[in-house]
């Protein structure tokens, strides 16, 4: 079983991790969208989001599951 394994193994192209990195180093590194933008893409993203969440919770007049204790009495019982 271990032959056949090992052979299987050598028929596949297996690069290893350090040769995949090596090959990447190699080439010329041209700036892409992502390189560019990437870091005011996700600071306006945040920014956007946060925002929403502060007007969502202040502006809109919702109430959030605010605890009841204190502001409902029980009402008496009616025996009949």
């Amino acid at each position: 079983m271990f032959p056949l394994a090992r052979n299987a193994l050598r028929s596949l192209k297996i690069r290893s991790i350090l040769q995949i990195r090596a090959r990447q180093n190699h080439r010329r590194h041209s700036a892409d969208f992502h390189n560019k933008f990437g870091n005011a893409v996700l600071a306006s993203g945040t920014t956007f989001c946060v925002v929403t969440w502060i007007f969502s919770t202040t502006q809109t007049g919702v109430e959030w599951n605010l605890s009841p204790v204190g502001r409902i009495t029980p009402k008496e019982w009616n025996d009949k």
